[in-house]
């Protein structure tokens, strides 16, 4: 399966073992909850995946990668303590705790939280004299003699044997008391969550070009070469850093990352590119709706790289306006709903600074808890400064009561003016971006890239859930639909060159 049905399974599978029964106990005892593994190859997500489920479902995550431990920090130290059985003494060898177990117990301590996964990677690849170990783990759930706490669900990955020489293939008894999720890589579903990600739009045009490109395991005569999904994301990253310093990335910082030495070369050929056309045909000018006869006449004769490099930049931009909307959207949901409590208790003596503190205090417990990612921290921190700055503008004035709610309401006011100024922009990129569309390619393969791209974006479906797009409700009515949709990009299957 992919990794987006994966994540799927996985919520529904702590979903069902969290589940408890009237009584307070769990419905599925812990001793049936069968640990859930992971199989597939490496750089598609499986880590990730997990930092995300345990997020969304509000309990901790413990992380490890297997292989960088050993047997002792595995099960725990030895120490001899005495014992006294039938009535004689006897010295008994016993074990410390297991730093893994260790870790669990620090977690809860540390987040609050009793519930969570304890995710174990590489969990094939162990040495010899730990194996046994994790066959144990498995099986019964324990490290030496230390069990992992209730509520604690085991989960862990592997690479299957033909991407590491160091697999040990596991014995059916444990295979039999695991659940095993074999994942497959898959485009489509990476290219969803990259929009949502903000991978580069170089990156999401290029693989839209050369989807065999996404992800490539060969041996050649001069060893292994890949390109993986973790490489593509990793590198987006640095690209994006590097645009604002100015700086950069030629085919030797991409092989780096990818490290395929002719995809490095196709990319690096392809970003060059994509930066040139950025230039030539004036991006931010065409989202204004400013563009002439040539640029519409250029494309008219243009490879058809050329023309598909240009959508993929139109879709990129936009995407992160559309992100940006959403983003302005939930920072003033979130304000409101803050302001809705001040409301309430107005007439209270201190009540904005009352909110202000708990506002304070949420923020302070959902990072203790580890429940937030970086960007909702981000944003949950824009809005407690900004309910600090109503605070201080209330005691600048020294209003009170209504009065000091009218000054705060009229202050949001403002935020809700700027959220409608970014969502009209929004719609106004949009429609120029299908204006020029239309007027370079009409009903054709780019407009098939760009009405699908809309649609696999989460902040554009958001947007347009509920904003009217007239020209995308007529090209997603009229491309998309199933055989005429899939014509088309057979079309563009037999048009994009192999690559190497």
């Amino acid at each position: 399966m992919d990794i987006k049905r994966a994540k799927t399974e996985i919520k529904n599978t702590i979903e069902a073992y969290l589940k408890k029964d009237a009584s307070g106990e769990y419905e599925i005892p812990s001793v049936y909850q069968r640990p859930l593994l992971l199989m597939g190859p490496p750089g598609i997500g499986k880590t990730q995946i997990m930092e995300q489920v345990a997020r969304e479902c509000h309990i901790a995550l413990v992380a490890y990668t297997i292989t960088h431990h050993t047997r002792q920090s595995a099960i725990g130290l030895p120490f001899i303590r005495e014992r006294e059985y039938g009535g004689k003494a006897y010295s008994v060898t016993e074990y410390t705790m297991s730093e893994i177990v260790a870790s669990v117990y620090e977690k809860m301590e540390a987040t609050g939280l009793s519930e969570g996964i304890l995710f174990l990677d590489e969990i094939n690849c162990v040495s010899e004299t730990l194996a046994p170990a994790m066959l144990q783990f498995l099986q019964c759930k324990t490290f030496g003699n230390h069990r992992i706490p209730e509520g604690w669900i085991i989960a862990a990955a592997g690479n299957p044997p033909q991407y590491n020489k160091s697999v040990r293939e596991f014995d059916i008894v444990t295979l039999d008391r695991i659940r095993r999720i074999d994942v497959e890589e898959n485009f489509e579903v990476w290219k969803e969550y990259a929009f949502a990600a903000g991978v580069h739009p170089a990156i999401l045009s290029y693989l839209e070009m050369r989807r065999e490109h996404f992800y490539k395991m060969e041996n050649t005569v001069d060893g292994k070469q890949f390109a993986t999904a973790r490489g593509w994301e990793d590198m987006s990253r640095l690209l994006k850093v590097y645009e604002e310093l100015g700086k950069t990335v030629d085919r030797q910082v991409i092989h780096q990352y990818i490290q395929h030495e002719r995809i490095a070369g196709d990319f690096a050929a392809w970003l060059e590119l994509s930066y040139k056309y950025r230039k030539d045909y004036g991006l931010e000018k065409i989202l204004e709706g400013v563009y002439g006869a040539d640029t519409l006449e250029r494309l008219k004769f243009a490879s058809f790289d050329e023309r598909l490099c240009v959508t993929g930049m139109l879709s990129g931009r936009l995407a992160e306006q559309f992100k940006e909307a959403w983003e302005q959207d939930q920072y003033v949901t979130e304000l409101f709903s803050w302001l809705k409590e001040y409301k309430r208790r107005q007439e209270e003596e201190h009540a904005l600074e009352q909110v202000c503190r708990e506002a304070e205090e949420a923020l302070e417990k959902e990072k203790k808890e580890e429940r937030l990612s970086r960007e909702e921290a981000a944003r949950k921190e824009k809005v407690l400064d900004t309910l600090e700055a109503f605070c201080q503008e209330v005691r600048k004035e020294g209003l009170t009561g209504g009065a000091a709610f009218e000054k705060v309401r009229e202050a949001f006011r403002e935020k809700v003016k700027a959220r409608e100024t970014c969502l009209e922009k929004t719609g106004a990129m949009l429609d120029a971006a299908f204006d020029f569309l239309e007027d370079a390619f009409g009903e054709s393969q780019e407009m098939v890239v760009f009405v699908s791209d809309l649609n696999t974006n989460y902040y554009s479906v958001w947007y347009l859930k509920d904003h009217i797009c007239g020209k995308y409700n007529k090209y997603n009515k009229g491309l998309l639909l199933g055989e005429r949709r899939q014509a088309i990009l057979k079309e563009m299957e037999q048009i994009s060159p192999d690559g190497i």
